[in-house]
């Protein structure tokens, strides 16, 4: 027996993380009587097993797959936690993600039994999402160079799920083995997709107005966020340089303790631009966010997209001085 579990955040991507595992599983088998698939809403888990304790029929093995798994409680996967224990030899258990987060019990029976888990969410890190990138075009036949790449991922932001798509299109258009420049890449990009709130916040913190102001359309556009989203992941980000104001943390690890985080980058990077700000600028900062949710508010006869890019430009603008000085300082 092998059971396998595909998770990750983007739907598009566990559906097709699990449509390769169950491809893989079945082989030149026949899918009509190789595969039950649970997909309804009102299946229960017990008939899972059920499926899973039976053995094939006219083939060498079964294929159970359950979806939405994640909507189960730990009452619920009792049954399967159970069979886990004591799996049969001639079946295929394959778990998809979704619905909810996964409960302990399953994840830890999961574990204990040697299960193939597959998370199909891409990494955070840029250099790491671009090799995570090239591979999804390896997969698929195809080469890109470094441009195209770099290309790709600004324009897929957070929303990996519209990758596929494009791969898809660009191999119908060029055909598999071919290597595709960003050239060739460029006219097949629609909007850009989401992007992480730091990016924005890195933007605004090191001053460079253009690119926050674009980073900005491309979270409340494609993105989809309210710009109160925004304005809290905002107020967020300066609430914490505000913690750091009179705590007088002179090192990664103050202000990680001031800020109740471990120490590391995002101590760090907290710590630097207080510094660059100063209490004058943190104070300032604070002035235009509870300003602008006013005016989010009603207000400012104002378009909302307009006072939005009026905060983060002003924010950018402060975000871009030079450290400031400590009290008592002179300037010279």
């Amino acid at each position: 027996m092998a059971a396998h579990l595909i998770s990750g955040d983007d739907e598009s991507l566990v559906m097709s993380g699990a449509t390769e595992v169950i491809h893989r599983l079945v082989g030149d088998g026949d899918r009509s009587l190789m595969v039950d698939d649970f997909d309804d809403a009102e299946y229960e888990l017990r008939a899972v097993v059920d499926a899973v304790q039976t053995p094939p029929f006219l083939t060498e093995r079964r294929v159970v797959v359950a979806r939405g798994v994640g909507r189960f409680s730990a009452d619920d996967v009792a049954p399967l936690v159970a069979y886990l224990d004591h799996p049969l030899d001639t079946s295929d258990l394959v778990l998809v993600g979704g619905g909810g987060r996964l409960a302990k019990a399953l994840t830890d029976a999961l574990k204990r039994s040697g299960a193939q888990i597959i998370d199909t969410s891409p990494p955070s890190k840029a250099r790491e999402r671009s090799n995570w990138i090239e591979q999804q075009f390896a997969e698929r036949g195809m080469r890109a160079d470094g441009q195209a790449l770099a290309a790709v991922a600004a324009w897929m932001g957070e929303d990996a799920g519209r990758l596929q798509g494009v791969i898809d299109t660009l191999v119908s258009t060029y055909g598999a083995g071919t290597r595709v420049t960003r050239v060739d890449i460029e006219p097949f990009l629609g909007e850009a997709g989401n992007v992480p709130p730091w990016d924005l916040t890195d933007a605004i913190d090191r001053g460079d107005t253009t690119a926050a102001l674009t980073l900005l359309q491309r979270m409340t556009g494609s993105g989809a966020r309210h710009p109160l989203v925004v304005m809290s992941i905002l107020h967020s980000h300066y609430t914490r340089l505000l913690r750091l104001d009179g705590a007088e943390a002179r090192s990664e690890t103050e202000a990680a303790a001031v800020l109740g985080i471990k120490p590391g980058f995002p101590a760090k990077k907290a710590l630097d631009q207080y510094r660059r700000l100063g209490t004058a600028g943190v104070t300032r900062a604070i002035e235009l966010l509870a300003q602008a949710d006013l005016d989010l508010r009603g207000a400012k006869d104002w378009p909302e997209s307009l006072v939005m890019e009026v905060l983060v430009a002003r924010l950018s603008k402060l975000g871009g001085g030079r450290a400031a000085p400590k009290a008592g300082a002179t300037r010279r």
